[in-house]
């Protein structure tokens, strides 16, 4: 069992005396907290970043990672529950945003507070068929070939054979996130997307951001930036900018 503890889900690299808003944020497959450590330095004031920690990884290790999207976004949105008395918006980058998505709806199924926006980034949305064979099963040298053809994970981890053993299990847990993920049909949000996709991603096109357009009943804004599907990284001011310009008239309203 994984605890549903705030803290051990959450990490918050800058907390902020009176937070305006919070802003959660879900790394990629393979990913964790420290993504988003520099995110506070390019957000408006009163805009807390809280970066999401999953089991089997960091401080997380020992814990049994999650195959499942339904199960983990239940327990996040158990850990959640403290947080929701003050205005937030969810960020999710590739599985993340997946992630952030179903969230999204699971706390809608409880009947909770809802984002005032979610930002998805690097993910086609997920009534769409997920395009790629997946690779969570495979032999481990086969999955690590295709750990270096998607270039997200460091080659010089790659190489470290020790540290890759300790990385596999959360590797392939987080794939078999993606690749046994299924959209279950439901009402649309009602709250405004935005997403963000990378020019020269060959993974995820432009088609299928836009498609995420089916997924709400208000605004929806897509924007396409320069770099691959980790633009994430390449591209960190542009999107810090554009989230500091979305997320002012929320910050407007608690001032």
């Amino acid at each position: 069992m994984t605890s549903s503890t705030p803290e051990r889900w959450f990490v918050c690299a800058r907390p902020e005396p009176q937070p305006r808003l919070r802003l959660f944020c879900f790394p990629y497959a393979g990913g964790g907290p420290s993504i988003f450590r520099a995110w506070p330095e390019g957000l408006p004031a009163g805009v807390e970043v809280w970066a999401a920690r999953f089991p089997g990884r960091g401080a997380r290790l020992k814990e049994v990672p999650f195959t499942r999207i339904g199960p983990l976004v239940e327990a996040l949105a158990a850990a959640l529950e403290p947080y929701l008395n003050r205005p937030f918006a969810f960020f999710g980058h590739s599985l993340g945003a997946l992630v952030g998505f179903e969230l999204a709806r699971e706390l809608r199924r409880r009947d909770r507070p809802l984002p005032a926006h979610l930002f998805v980034s690097g993910c086609g949305a997920p009534h769409i068929p997920y395009p790629h064979p997946p690779i969570h099963a495979l032999p481990d040298p086969a999955f690590l070939e295709e750990l270096r053809r998607l270039e997200g994970t460091p080659a010089e981890v790659l190489a470290h054979r020790e540290l890759m053993q300790l990385l596999l299990p959360a590797l392939r847990a987080d794939f078999a996130l993606r690749e046994t993920y299924t959209c279950a049909p439901e009402p649309p949000l009602d709250l405004p997307i935005t997403a963000f996709g990378g020019m020269e991603d060959q993974r995820v096109n432009g088609e299928r951001l836009e498609a995420w357009r089916e997924q709400t009943t208000k605004a929806f804004t897509l924007h396409m930036l320069p770099g691959d599907h980790f633009f994430l990284n390449t591209a960190r001011s542009l999107i810090l900018q554009m989230l500091g310009r979305e997320l002012g008239p929320y910050l407007e309203r608690v001032a």
